[in-house]
């Protein structure tokens, strides 16, 4: 396998550069130019054109890799080495103005996650890992939160925006950790989530109806800065299985609410 730290750094720079760029379109951003995949599913100039940049960047860096990429900028090639790509995970929130979205990108080797960057745009925070090493955030390391109760944790999750079918259950596991921790919160983006219980802001966090773009960066992040991540099962199909509880040592807890509550 190549060397990563020399791809780990550009890729870092690319990504500060689209990260800018998504700044300062926030700044005159105009919600008549949105347009929508589906239901609730808004896509903008801003997210094609920072997808395009970090298509072109990153085919520099690594000519030999594929690309999965939310807005079908390059094709779906399976390759050895993969980009995960979501040039804008919180969209929403740039839409309406919430200063809350970032740039997530994760390397695949052989379908297995080597290395993950998520750049929070509005902190100017860069949380990223790689294989072999510990998860850092603007160079310094990270790790995820030493608090060893569910009843002393704050949460993160997600509200599902069109696929409605698991609301019951989905409600029910909202009642339930609404009682049994500090409290529930809901940023928008779930790299950002992710990056956040990577350096223990948040003990935990767990959503259904995700891509793998949305969550194969932050997931390897949790991982190297200590935490662990799964299915609703236990099991290892979280980047494609679109669900997926990331905690630290409260996980095993989180996941036994959602094992008794989910379908």
């Amino acid at each position: 396998m190549r060397d990563l730290q020399p791809i780990l750094s550009e890729s870092r720079q690319l990504i500060k550069q689209v990260a800018t760029f998504l700044t300062q379109e926030s700044e005159t951003f105009d919600k008549d130019v949105v347009e929508f995949k589906g239901l609730n599913d808004l896509v903008s100039y801003v997210d094609k054109a920072a997808e395009k940049t970090l298509v072109d960047g990153l085919r520099k860096i690594l000519p030999e890799a594929g690309f999965i990429t939310e807005e079908g900028t390059a094709s779906n090639i399976e390759k050895d080495f993969n980009w995960i790509i979501d040039p804008l995970d919180g969209t929403t929130n740039f839409i309406h103005g919430l200063p809350v979205f970032a740039v997530s990108v994760a390397l695949t080797y052989r379908k297995k996650t080597v290395m993950g960057i998520v750049h929070e745009a509005n902190r100017d925070e860069c949380f990223y890992a790689m294989a072999g090493e510990e998860a850092y955030c603007n160079d310094k390391k990270i790790a995820v939160s030493s608090t060893k109760k569910l009843e002393e944790s704050l949460l993160a999750t997600g509200f599902p925006y069109y696929n409605f079918n698991e609301m019951e259950a989905y409600l029910k596991l909202l009642e339930q950790f609404m009682q049994k921790t500090h409290g529930l919160r809901r940023m928008g983006s779930a790299a950002v989530d992710l990056a956040y219980v990577a350096c223990g802001r948040f003990e935990g966090f767990f959503e259904y109806n995700l891509n793998s773009w949305d969550v194969a960066a932050g997931a390897f992040i949790v991982q190297r800065a200590g935490g662990k991540v799964t299915d609703f099962t236990g099991g290892d199909n979280y980047v494609f299985g679109r669900e997926i509880v990331a905690g630290n040592a409260c996980h095993a807890e989180i996941l036994d609410v959602i094992q008794k509550l989910w379908k």
